[in-house]
Order: structure tokens, then C-alpha cells, then sequence
């Protein structure tokens, strides 16, 4: 029996988005070009476009077509600095503030604007489950420094819920712009543009069962200026390059069979999790929850296991059938604790012992039932194999 718990990291695309999907693969025709083939094609992506906007709460001008929440993320905090300097002189000074649990797509597009550009960060604290802490943001933002604030909607490691609308409040009175990263929230909370009050959110379409590859950024109508990562066209607002249509039209319906199943499932996706942490946690006063117990993804549980390896408990958990993951999946193969964790002050001996399942609501009790009935052996034998850590430098 196999069980994928892995939702977060990618997501299988349903019959119903692959059925629209290879529809408007076989659909000819550039949106930009003027001819009938062409205009087919644009009238097709506004479509699209328009979609994607009534199930994020916005308006269809706000929405750009990216890549994914990479490309949306790199656009906002590279754009916000390149503009600021283009209004003010390459000499201007520029200033970020994020927490250190951020995705890496923004903590390395980050560390770049800081080697590159001379950009200063301000790095927000974030409490034990892995919530940015308002106080210190607060005094961060009185410096007068800040260019834009970024956020997580929801940590996509520990699940944690982050107090946007306080951030947003907060920001507005020192006329800071904020962005939120939404790709882990997207598809498991009610995601409405309009009432986070943010001036830009990231998303992407893989992670509710689009395909790789496409995303969006949501610019609000009035938000600062920002300059685009790249040139030649300027199809979009901040962004030039022929526009993928069937992947928009894959990426609308995604969103619409998401939103369609959440609402059906009610709290099934949340009992399952409930379900599984009760399993798991039971096994050993080893494994301990990590995140918010209650301001959290409904699909999210995040542990670590005392004197053992990730790594080690994933090879085991394959071994019985079960995907789950250490972390973020960009990260993945990268022999280092979880910088999530490590931000929330969880000991580097128990972060290298971390596991994160991601259900979804193609996850049945089944597979539940099946995660927990395999745990125990999974913990005896990596306890068994040891927490061998790499030398400190």
C-alpha cells in the first residue's frame, strides 16, 4: 500500500484539470497576435484570468501569470529594490524585513539583494511555533528604513497561521508595502486578496493540482512601482514573455476543483490530521509537535523525533510505502537542520529529527490509519541507528 503524504511539496493534478488542460494545449495561437487563431487564444487566457481572480478575491488586472511563487516572490522583492533605486539613485537605500523561517525562494532572493544590491535585512523574531512575533516587528518598522515587508500566509514547514491583517495594520501606519507569500495557503484556507489588505501575494499552481510551472502574482491596483526581472514585450504589469494559455486555463480550473472539494470536505481534512498526530505523538514522548496547535494548515503536522535523523526516519517510512518529507522541498537533499525550526528555537539535536506530512483532501482514513500503524517500527529502528551529526565548525 502506498501513502502520499507529501501534498505540500507538489500535488497530483485530478482528471477533470488534465481533461482542461490538454483541451487548451490543442488550442493554436499566440494571445498577443492580432489574427482570429490569436485572438482565440487571448479571449481563452482572460478567461483564465478572470477565474483565477474570482477564486482569489481580486481583480483580473491584479492577477500576473508567472512561472510559479518563485518567480512572484523574486519579481516583488527584486522589483520593489530596483525601482526604489531607479527613483532615488543607484545609491539608494534599501531595507527588507522578513522572519528567518521565510521559504527559501525569499530568504535567498534576500541574501542576493544583500550581496548584490546592498539591500540591509531586518530580520523579524518569530515565537516557538513559528509566528512572527508583532512587538519586534513594531520596532523594526519605526526605524523608517523599511522598503517592504514580506510575510508567509502559513509557514509551509510547521503549518503555522501568521497574523497577516496585524502586520498589514501595522505596516500601513509607517507606509510600508507588505507581500505575502500564499503558496503553501493557497487551496487549504479561504484566500480572499481583497480582505488580507496586502499590496502583492505569491501563488502557484502545482500545489492544488496545476501544473508545474505556473503561478501568479497579485498586484493590487495601487501598489508601489516595481520593476520586472526581465524585458522584451511587457505582455503583462511587471512582466514581459509570451503567456502560457493552457497552463492558465490548467491553473483556473485547479483553483476551481480546490475550492469545490474544500468546501465539500468541511472538517474532514482536519479530523484526519487530529487523527494522525493522536497516532503518531502516541508512539513516543520522543516525538513532539512542532507549529501552532491550532492556528495551523489543516493538512499540516510537523514533528521531530528525539535522537534520530530525518533522513533516516523518510528512508523508513519509504520503505513501508509512505512519502512524507523533512521540510521544504527545495531544501531537499540538503544535509542541514530545519532553518524553520531552528529560527523557532527548537535544539539542533532535535531538528535534525524532523518530519513534515502534508495531507490533502485526496488523503483517506485508510492512509491514516496506515502512517500510524507503521510508526512504531520506524521510530525503534532509526533510534536504533543514531543521531550521528556532522562535526561543528
Amino acid at each position: 500500500m502506498s501513502v502520499y503524504l507529501d501534498y505540500q511539496a507538489t500535488t497530483p493534478m485530478p482528471e477533470q484539470v488534465k481533461e482542461a488542460y490538454l483541451e487548451a494545449l490543442g488550442v493554436v495561437g499566440n494571445p498577443s497576435a492580432l489574427h482570429q487563431a490569436g485572438q482565440r487564444s487571448r479571449a481563452m487566457l482572460e478567461d483564465a484570468r478572470e477565474r483565477v481572480a474570482t477564486a482569489l478575491d481580486c481583480e483580473p488586472v491584479e492577477v500576473v501569470f508567472t512561472s510559479g511563487g518563485t518567480e512572484a516572490i523574486n519579481t516583488v522583492l527584486k522589483g520593489t529594490v530596483w525601482a526604489r533605486q531607479q527613483a532615488d539613485g543607484p545609491g539608494a537605500h534599501t531595507s527588507i524585513a522578513a522572519t528567518a523561517a521565510e521559504h527559501h525562494a525569499t530568504l535567498d532572493a534576500l541574501t542576493w539583494l544583500a550581496d548584490h544590491e546592498a539591500t540591509t535585512l531586518h530580520t523579524v523574531a518569530v515565537d516557538s511555533f513559528g509566528v512572527m512575533d508583532l512587538d519586534h516587528l513594531e520596532t523594526i518598522l519605526a526605524t523608517g528604513e523599511i522598503s517592504v515587508l514580506t510575510t508567509l500566509v502559513a509557514n509551509n514547514e510547521v503549518g503555522s497561521l501568521q497574523p497577516v491583517a496585524q502586520m498589514v495594520e501595522r505596516a500601513r501606519a509607517h507606509g510600508v508595502p507588505v507581500h505575502a507569500d500564499a503558496v503553501a495557503a493557497l487551496g487549504y484556507l479561504p484566500l480572499s486578496f481583497r480582505e488580507l489588505g496586502v499590496d502583492a501575494m505569491s501563488v502557484s499552481a502545482h500545489k492544488v493540482g496545476g501544473p508545474v510551472g505556473v503561478g501568479a502574482l497579485v498586484l493590487a491596483r495601487p501598489a508601489p512601482d516595481m520593476q520586472a526581472l526581465h524585458h522584451g514585450g511587457n505582455q503583462q504589469r511587471v512582466r514581459s514573455g509570451t503567456l502560457d494559455v493552457a497552463g492558465a486555463v490548467a491553473f483556473a480550473a485547479a483553483l476551481e476543483y480546490r475550492q469545490a472539494v474544500r468546501e465539500a470536505s468541511g472538517t474532514g481534512l482536519l479530523e484526519l490530521r487530529q487523527r494522525l498526530t493522536a497516532g503518531l505523538l502516541g508512539v513516543s514522548e520522543a516525538c513532539v509537535l512542532r507549529g501552532s496547535v491550532g492556528e495551523r494548515l489543516p493538512g499540516n503536522l510537523n514533528i521531530t523525533v528525539a535522537g534520530c535523523k530525518g533522513d533516516v526516519l523518510l528512508f523508513l517510512l519509504d520503505g513501508h510505502g509512505v512519502q512524507a518529507s523533512t521540510g521544504s522541498a527545495c531544501q531537499a537533499g540538503v544535509p542541514e537542520p530545519s532553518h524553520v525550526l531552528r529560527a523557532m528555537g527548537v535544539p539542533i539535536e532535535s531538528a535534525w529529527g524532523a518530519l513534515r506530512f502534508s495531507l490533502s483532501y485526496a488523503t483517506t482514513a485508510a492512509d491514516v490509519d496506515r502512517v500510524i500503524e507503521v510508526f512504531p517500527d520506524v521510530v525503534h529502528r532509526a533510534q536504533k541507528a543514531g543521531l550521528s551529526l556532522p562535526a561543528r565548525r
